[in-house]
């Protein structure tokens, strides 16, 4: 029974004490403190202090730090709904680049299995296969995706596909690796540019999620804080205009 009387009294002289520790720094124009009674175990509890800035409490400084609160949350808004369409346009992106690569790698499987099944083809044909004869260009630019220059390629081909080799001298398999691999070509320049386009905007998400969590967690709460502070100096001020108003007329 003493020790719970004990308890009780201990905790109740910690708060009187913080509530004045308190009360004493808003008399003196301190920022205000956070603090929980300590734990019953013995543990030490950790007081925070609100973020501010180091200004001085003036209503020049009020207006403009209220200028650039209204700019701050006008500016988490924009990048707010800007890291919201990137976000959209990435899903959008990574799902083409699934099919696409998972339909470019099966054609690259069957072909490769048409190379295989004619392993038996003669020097002459294997000689014939590596001199080109088909010309293509490749344009590549660049294009604005939610700020982000992503590239842009097209491809332009001259002429046909011609096999340089006499069709009775090798296997059908190998006129069909080498349709399958001419047809993917453009297929495969589209995958590279889909996948950089998507790794480049995977980039400028995660910087822009940062711009948008020092706003919200950082930028805002200080000047917010800040403000408040100004505002309760302000009024001691006036308060204290008044007393002393009020102790000159009745010394008058």
């Amino acid at each position: 029974m003493d020790a719970r009387l004990f308890e009780r009294n201990l905790r109740r002289s910690t708060l009187i004490a913080m509530f004045v520790g308190v009360a004493r720094s808003r008399k003196y124009g301190r920022s205000a403190i956070r603090a929980q009674p300590p734990p019953l175990n013995g543990s030490k509890y950790t007081t925070i202090k609100m973020a501010r800035l180091n200004v001085n409490p003036t209503r020049m400084e009020l207006r403009r730090l209220k200028d650039r609160l209204k700019t701050a949350e006008r500016g988490h808004k924009l990048l707010k709904d800007k890291s919201d369409e990137m976000v959209r346009q990435f899903l959008v992106l990574i799902k083409e680049n699934k099919k696409l690569r998972e339909e470019i790698e099966g054609e690259i499987a069957d072909a490769l299995r048409s190379f295989s099944l004619s392993a038996g083809a003669p020097l002459e044909v294997v000689q014939a296969i590596a001199l080109p004869t088909l010309t293509a260009t490749i344009n590549v630019g660049t294009k604005n995706v939610m700020g982000v220059d992503v590239p842009f390629m097209q491809t332009a081909r001259v002429g046909d596909v011609d096999l340089p080799y006499a069709l009775c001298s090798a296997p059908a398999e190998l006129d069909d690796a080498i349709l399958k691999l001419t047809a993917l070509a453009d297929r495969l320049l589209h995958l590279a540019e889909v996948e950089k386009t998507c790794n480049m905007l995977a980039d400028e998400i995660e910087k822009n999620r940062r711009r948008v969590n020092a706003l919200e967690y950082v930028m805002i709460p200080q000047f917010k804080e800040t403000i408040k502070y100004i505002l309760m100096k302000l009024d001691e001020n006036e308060r204290a205009a008044v007393v002393r108003l009020m102790k000159a007329n009745k010394n008058s």
